[in-house]
């Protein structure tokens, strides 16, 4: 469920930004490396994506995402908007924009 939520959302936003994300190459990792930058002792702090902008590479790591959650609904549709809604902050974060902004209409309610 983990990668096809990725992978569904990364094409959505590649979908609305294609000259933007055209060349990005989204990958599923594990856990960060220990060593790698803001690694900390601090698991408040432990990454759950990282953007290398110079390489156009974004990053998610599903154990991260998935134990460090505190779903207020641990279901199958609230840990899909999880996954989501860090695939969305990554992409904000290489773009320099607010997630919300990246797809305004996905989220505007009748």
């Amino acid at each position: 469920m983990f990668d096809t939520t990725v992978a569904a959302t990364a094409e959505y936003l590649k979908d609305m930004w294609p000259d933007e994300l055209a060349d990005v190459i989204f990958e599923v990792a594990g856990l960060p490396s220990a060593t790698g930058p803001g690694a900390t002792e601090n698991a408040a702090r432990i990454e759950r994506w990282r953007v290398i902008a110079a390489e156009r590479r974004v990053i998610l790591y599903r154990l991260p995402i998935e134990r460090l959650a505190r779903l207020h609904r641990n279901d199958e549709l609230h840990r899909r908007m999880l996954v989501e809604s860090c695939v969305f902050r990554a992409v904000a974060e290489l773009l320099g924009k607010d997630p919300w902004d990246l797809a305004p209409e996905r989220f505007r309610h009748l």
